[in-house]
């Protein structure tokens, strides 16, 4: 299987260019045929859940093999893998969304920052305050940042475009069913542990990555000491580390559906203020730039 550095770096440029695609966004055209399929398909039972992983990964592998499979010469290779990992990557828009999420806490407009919440997570919205609002941003940016733009280049590195479009199925059927909800509990377990698998490496190249970028000893401190302590297996790393780098305190009460999660707290410093916001967003987009050097040199030596 070959890899394209070239590839990787054309799609690192273009997402910082365009951002997601406006209109016929390949990933959710995925998303209607995963919806469409979970109607005929769904069970609340695990083997349901697999099957329903199943096809639709295993799908995305195969077309992305077969597309691999068809490229001939490195130029065309180069920018068919610039256009997939544009595709898959999410980076620029997440930085969007941070700012956006700023700028209406900066003015005071708490509720624009409500209605804002649902792009970065699925924390209940309702009577979050400012400071609630802020500390939520700063925690979906740094688990975002390895979801949305570390994790692509890791497995487009490793495995070309069908690692590109498989990690990104994978990891859009989690976002789709990967709840912990009556319905989900059972039919949603095999997208929920699949992508925990999937990004169980980026998430801690993304926590290295953020102790670099920020040369931060707290950082390292904090990813070390307090990464372990969230419920998931991979995003504590990307939040311990960030609240390292921030010198903030994450963690804390969340809802979510109406159901109250109390996760430990990470970091030792302040609970995170407006200001922090903006921070995140600049370290993650310093975190992205770096995995997208990583990514081209682990590329060029499998070449």
């Amino acid at each position: 299987m070959r890899v394209s550095p070239e590839g990787l770096l054309l799609g690192v440029a273009l997402d910082a260019l365009f951002g997601d695609p406006r209109r016929g966004h390949p990933v959710a055209g995925f998303g209607r045929v995963a919806s469409r399929f979970e109607e005929s398909v769904y069970s609340d039972s695990r083997g349901r859940g697999v099957l329903y992983v199943g096809v639709l990964v295993g799908g995305a592998l195969v077309g992305g093999v077969v597309v691999e499979r068809g490229l001939r010469g490195e130029v065309s290779r180069a920018l068919v893998t610039g256009v997939v990992t544009w595709a898959v990557l999410g980076g620029t828009s997440l930085g969007r969304e941070g700012r956006l999420m700023a700028s209406a806490l900066e003015r005071g407009d708490v509720a624009a920052a409500r209605a804002r919440l649902s792009h970065l997570c699925a924390r209940d919205p309702e009577g979050l305050g400012s400071a609630e609002l802020a500390r939520a941003t700063v925690e979906s940016l740094a688990e975002n940042t390895s979801d949305a733009a570390i994790a692509p280049l890791v497995w487009g590195a490793v495995a070309g475009i069908p690692g590109l479009v498989a990690y990104r199925a994978i990891n859009t059927l989690d976002a789709m069913v990967g709840y912990r909800n009556p319905r989900y509990e059972r039919f949603g377990w095999a997208a929920a542990r699949l992508d925990d698998v999937a990004n169980w490496v980026p998430a801690r190249v993304t926590g290295l990555l953020t102790v670099a970028c920020s040369g931060s000893g707290e950082a390292w401190r904090v990813l070390r000491r307090d990464g372990r302590n969230h419920p998931s297996p991979n995003a504590g790393r990307c939040e311990a580390a960030f609240a390292g780098a921030l010198g903030v305190r994450l963690g804390g009460a969340n809802s979510y559906g109406g159901e109250v999660e109390r996760r430990p707290g990470m970091g030792d410093g302040r609970a995170p203020g407006v200001a922090d916001v903006r921070r995140a967003v600049r370290l993650s987009a310093k975190v992205a730039l770096a995995a997208a050097g990583l990514a081209a040199v682990v590329a060029w030596g499998r070449r």
